[in-house]
């Protein structure tokens, strides 16, 4: 739609799967960047045809594109994805709006910040809402063996902790052979 979008076509193919299978109320994606994917998960979902909102965080709203700007069914909200305000207004969105939820983490990339992701959005997520980690492949996962710990770390420190979280969607990460998101598609148990 003419908005730059930084991710895998194969992933953002799993993803409107994914949204098709799910039918989410409340897609929350961590990283805005130019805005593309907020639009195409917006857009995805006006297919669907249910009431839902896609919020997208960022802590740098210079580079978002005016069209996302513009796109009424995409809240854009200029924090941390770790500031305790974002956790409030996913709360306040469930809330308003019934159903499963999407939840995309591709902000930092640093094993630190992706922690920290995952233990705010934990409380928040309930049986059979979904959430990617993106990046995953990096530091080595196979790609970018230089990154250092990254997305990819951070779930295993998760998992040390909360073993019994989340079930791996292993058939959707396997189905085109290559993911940003490796061992990423998490399904909340």
């Amino acid at each position: 739609m003419g908005v730059k979008t930084l991710k895998s076509p194969s992933d953002m193919w799993n993803y409107q799967e994914i949204l098709s299978s799910l039918t989410p109320a409340v897609v929350i994606e961590f990283g805005t960047r130019y805005g593309g994917s907020a639009l195409f998960f917006a857009a995805v979902m006006r297919q669907i045809g249910n009431r839902f909102k896609v919020l997208s965080v960022d802590i740098d709203p210079s580079n978002i594109s005016e069209q996302t700007r513009r796109d009424h069914d995409v809240e854009l909200l200029t924090l941390s994805s770790v500031d305790p305000r974002v956790a409030e207004r996913i709360a306040s969105l469930r809330r308003e709006y019934s159903g499963p939820a999407f939840v995309i983490l591709d902000s930092d990339h640093t094993e630190t910040h992706v922690l920290a992701e995952m233990k705010l959005i934990r409380p928040l997520l309930v049986r059979g809402d979904y959430m990617v980690v993106e990046d995953s492949n990096t530091n080595g996962h196979p790609v970018y063996p230089s990154h250092g710990p990254g997305p990819f770390e951070a779930m295993e420190k998760y998992f040390q902790e909360y073993p019994d979280d989340y079930e791996n969607d292993n058939i959707r990460e396997a189905k085109f052979g290559f993911t940003f998101a490796t061992r990423g598609f998490l399904i909340r148990r």
